[in-house]
């Protein structure tokens, strides 16, 4: 299967589920719902259900054993783009060709809506059935989320963020920056379908997450290229919103080619990372290859 027809076939499957969990929910705060839904329904690439997906089929773990890890990191990351979007935060008014949730509603509504997917994203994985022999794989999986939603990973990776706006921070704190606030769901989506398989050996799980590390810095070197060299249409988000802030990025730092050639060696340590396994990588390394 290629690329594109996986990718579309699982984005599908996610958005079905995510669809389910919104639906599910009863009517007592109809606008907080609403909210919640324009937050996690409307598009989006699904990077990380994917992964979740990608490595647990290259396993062999079946698709239902993945549908509650990879519905739970798509809540938490809409609640961090939900939050991050907000006027405390990056102040965007676009988000996937959209108007963020705090523009749709209000500001109010966007941090409770929030929290609220926050709150769902846990509550799925723990509910998830799975089989009797992964019960502990499942409580690691709640720790490795939470581990990297909150200070150790995303969060810390934001706040980090936050503080180096308006100033130029070398290159080691600038990667500190986005391996903690985009690597750390990445290299988690990894985990948990590594972790849905009920015995894998310590030194692949550490292989996938090497794989998953590269990805996710590369992931966040192209989206600072993308911010200088892509339109909002193409984007879904302001273009020039990160030079509008007065962020640090890679091109600011190295120059755009340098960037480039450091999302290209990234790539190269990704596809290296993989090589050692005994199973068929093809979607893992195309994916490498898309990013």
């Amino acid at each position: 299967m290629s690329l594109e027809a996986f990718s579309q076939q699982y984005r599908q499957r996610i958005d079905a589920l995510l669809e389910q969990h919104i639906e599910a929910l009863s009517d007592v705060a109809p606008t907080l719902k609403a909210a919640m839904r324009h937050g996690l329904l409307l598009g989006g690439k699904r990077v990380r259900p994917f992964l979740v997906y990608a490595t647990g089929n290259m396993l062999g773990v079946a698709d239902e054993q993945l549908d509650g890890p990879a519905a739970a990191i798509e809540c938490i990351h809409a609640y961090s783009l939900i939050h991050d979007d907000l006027p405390a935060m990056d102040d965007d008014d676009l988000r996937r060709g959209h108007p963020t949730v705090h523009k749709a509603f209000d500001e109010a509504s966007a941090v409770l809506a929030g929290d609220a997917l926050q709150a769902l994203a846990f509550s799925i994985l723990a509910d998830h059935p799975l089989p009797d022999s992964l019960r502990t794989n499942q409580l690691l999986m709640v720790s490795q989320l939470a581990r990297a939603a909150g200070y150790a990973g995303m969060c810390g990776g934001q706040a980090l963020d936050l503080a180096a706006e308006g100033q130029q921070v070398p290159l080691a704190a600038l990667e500190q920056i986005h391996r903690h606030k985009t690597g750390a769901l990445i290299e988690c989506a990894v985990t948990l379908g590594a972790l849905c398989h009920h015995q894998l050996p310590t030194d692949q799980l550490t292989a996938l997450q090497q794989y998953a590390a590269a990805i996710g810095l590369a992931f966040q070197v192209q989206d600072d290229i993308l911010d200088i060299t892509a339109d909002t249409a193409t984007l879904g988000k302001p273009q020039g919103s990160d030079q509008a802030l007065g962020k640090s990025t890679y091109p600011a730092l190295l120059g755009l080619d340098a960037a480039r050639e450091l999302a290209h060696d990234l790539h190269r340590q990704a596809l290296a990372a993989l090589a050692p396994l005994p199973y068929n990588t093809h979607i893992l390394r195309a994916f490498a290859d898309y990013i």
